[in-house]
C-alpha cells in the first residue's frame, strides 16, 4: 500500500490522539536559548474561538510532540521548525492551530499555505482546519487541488490555502492567482512521502523559493531518515528539530503459540475452539491471499460472528471505514490480508490470529510481514498475544521464525479445551 494511503487512513481512523511513551527529543539553532513547553490548551496564545475547536476534536490535553511543538509554532517571532512523529500523535491538529492563529481574518487574502502530497491528504487537513476553526467564521479554506478550477484573474479571499505541489504552482506561476509573495506561514506536510512521490519534492522546493525571507516554515515528516534530512537543510537552514522517537516493532511484549492441522477444515474448527475459549474481546485475523479471507469470512458469517474483511481491492476511503467500524466495536473479528500489517494502529487490539503464515514468493517465511502482523497486538506497550494456525506442511515456517527472531512459540494442541482456557485466565 502506498505511503500516502496508510497516511490518509491513519488520519481518517485517529479520531484522538495516541498516548505515545516515546522519547521527545530537540535539537536547537541556539542551544542557550530557552525552551517552553506546556500541558494544558489554556497555557498557549490562542483565542477562545479555537479553544473551542480543540476541544470539539475530543482534545483534552496536548499530546507529547505538541507540548514541545506548540509553544515554538505560535512563539513570536515566528521560529522555523521541523518536526517528526509517527501517525496519531497529533501532527495535523498543531500545524492547523498554527494556521489558524496566524490568519488575520481582516485581511482577504491567502497568508497560510500548506501543501500535502495527495489530493485526499490535503482534504483530510481542510476537515480538520474546519473541525478545530468552526468557531472562527471569518476565516476561510481553498483548496488547490486537482478539479478545483479557478478562473485566471480570480482574486483569492480566503485565509489559509491547502493543496498538492503540481496544482499550487500553477496557480502561483500560470495562473497568477496566488501571490506567495503574501505567504507569513508555509506548511510542508509527509515530507517523507512527498520525497517518494515523483517530482513532488522539486515541486515544493520551487514554491517555497518564492516564498518571502520572513515567512515560517514548518516542516512535518513521520520518519526522519537521511533523504528528509537532506530535503528539510534544502528549505530550511538551522531549524529547530523535534522528534518523537520512532516505536519499534518488538516481540518482547508478545506471547506467540502455534496450533498445527491437517487442512483448510481443521484450520477453521481450531480457529473456532480458540475464538470460543480464548478471545474474548477483538481480534485480527491475517491471511495470506483475498481468496482466503473471503471464504473465511464466509464461513465466520454463517456461523454467526461479526466479521470485517479488509483487502487491497477496497478504496482507501473503504478500508478507513472499515477500520472505523472495528474500533468502535460494531464488527469483533477483523479479516484482513497484509494491507493492514502495517501502518494502521488500532489500539484496543491484543490478539492477532495469522491463518496461516505469511511468505514469500519462493515457500520462505516473510519475516517483516510476521513482525508487523503480530505487532498490531503489541502496541503503545501493551501487552499482546499471537495465535499461529498452520498446516502441518508448513511447520517448518513456525521454526524458521523462531530461529530467525531468536524467539520461542510455544504449540497449543487445537482441541485441548482446558490449555486454552488456562490461557484466558
Amino acid at each position: 500500500v502506498p505511503l500516502a494511503e496508510l497516511s490518509l487512513m491513519n488520519k481518517l481512523i485517529h479520531t484522538s490522539l495516541v498516548e505515545s511513551q516515546q522519547h521527545v527529543e530537540i535539537l536547537q539553532r541556539d542551544p542557550s536559548s530557552p525552551l517552553f513547553s506546556i500541558k494544558t490548551f489554556e497555557e498557549l496564545p490562542l483565542k477562545k474561538e479555537l479553544l473551542q475547536g480543540v476541544y470539539m476534536m475530543g482534545f483534552n490535553r496536548p499530546s507529547k510532540i505538541q507540548e514541545q511543538a506548540l509553544p515554538l509554532m505560535l512563539a513570536y517571532p515566528p521560529q522555523n521548525l521541523i518536526a517528526q512523529s509517527q501517525s496519531g500523535t497529533g501532527k495535523t491538529a498543531a500545524f492547523v492551530l498554527a494556521m489558524l492563529s496566524r490568519a488575520n481574518a481582516s485581511e482577504k487574502y491567502p497568508q497560510c499555505l500548506c501543501l500535502a502530497p495527495t489530493y485526499e491528504l490535503a482534504l483530510q487537513i481542510g476537515h480538520v482546519v474546519r473541525t478545530i476553526g468552526k468557531f472562527c467564521t471569518d476565516i476561510k479554506v481553498n483548496y488547490a487541488v486537482r478539479g478545483n478550477q479557478v478562473l485566471k484573474g480570480t482574486v483569492l479571499e480566503e485565509q489559509i490555502i491547502i493543496g498538492t505541489p503540481g496544482t499550487t504552482l500553477d496557480w502561483c506561476f500560470k495562473q497568477r492567482i496566488l501571490d506567495l509573495r503574501k505567504i507569513s506561514l508555509f506548511v510542508l506536510d509527509e515530507a517523507d512521502i512527498m520525497i517518494d512521490m515523483q517530482g513532488l519534492s522539486c515541486q515544493s522546493i520551487r514554491i517555497h523559493r518564492a516564498l518571502p525571507k520572513s515567512c515560517q516554515v514548518l516542516l512535518f515528516s513521520a520518519t526522519y531518515k537521511e533523504p528528509v534530512r537532506a530535503f528539510a537543510e534544502r528549505i530550511i537552514p538551522d531549524p529547530i528539530v523535534i522528534k518523537l522517537r520512532e516505536e519499534e516493532l518488538t516481540l518482547s511484549n508478545i506471547r506467540q503459540y502455534f496450533m498445527v492441522c491437517q487442512g483448510l477444515d481443521e484450520q477453521y474448527r481450531a480457529l473456532c475452539n480458540l475464538y470460543g475459549s480464548f478471545i474474548i474481546g477483538q481480534v485480527m485475523i491475517f491471511c495470506q491471499t483475498r481468496r482466503l479471507a473471503d471464504w473465511l469470512a464466509g464461513k465466520m458469517s454463517q456461523d454467526g460472528h461479526q466479521v470485517a474483511i479488509l483487502t487491497a481491492e477496497l478504496t482507501v476511503v473503504q478500508r478507513a471505514s472499515v477500520i472505523q467500524r472495528f474500533r468502535e466495536g460494531k464488527e469483533k473479528v477483523l479479516i484482513a490480508t497484509n494491507v493492514c500489517a502495517r501502518g494502521i494502529d488500532v489500539q484496543q487490539v491484543t490478539t492477532v490470529v495469522n491463518f496461516g503464515l505469511p511468505m514469500d514468493l519462493d515457500g520462505e517465511p516473510d519475516f517483516e510481514t510476521y513482525l508487523h502482523r503480530i505487532g498490531r497486538a503489541g502496541r503503545f506497550g501493551h501487552r499482546g498475544i499471537a495465535f499461529s494456525v498452520v498446516q502441518r506442511d508448513t511447520l517448518q515456517l513456525v521454526h524458521k521464525i523462531e530461529e530467525y527472531f531468536q524467539t520461542t512459540i510455544k504449540q497449543l494442541d487445537p482441541y485441548d479445551m482446558d490449555e486454552l482456557e488456562k490461557l484466558a485466565a
